[in-house]
């Protein structure tokens, strides 16, 4: 049977200024396993808004012009 796929390295709480670019990074125990992300119960896509980028266990959300909405 396969081992669940945990997290090596959490992400951790950033803060930026309102208008800039948030990145939020994790690191998974393997390597291109789909990911999920999500803000309270809403998956977010890909948009001008997010940008999810995935290479190998690292994983990667960017919000672009980042405001008070996207805590």
């Amino acid at each position: 049977q396969a081992l669940p796929v945990l997290f090596k390295h959490w992400l951790k709480n950033e803060e930026v200024e309102e208008g800039c670019t948030a990145v939020l990074r994790c690191e998974l125990t393997k390597p291109n396993v789909p990911v999920e992300w999500r803000k309270g119960d809403t998956v977010l896509q890909p948009s001008d808004k997010y940008e999810m980028r995935q290479e190998g266990t690292r994983v990667e959300l960017f919000v672009y012009d980042a405001d008070a909405q996207d805590v």
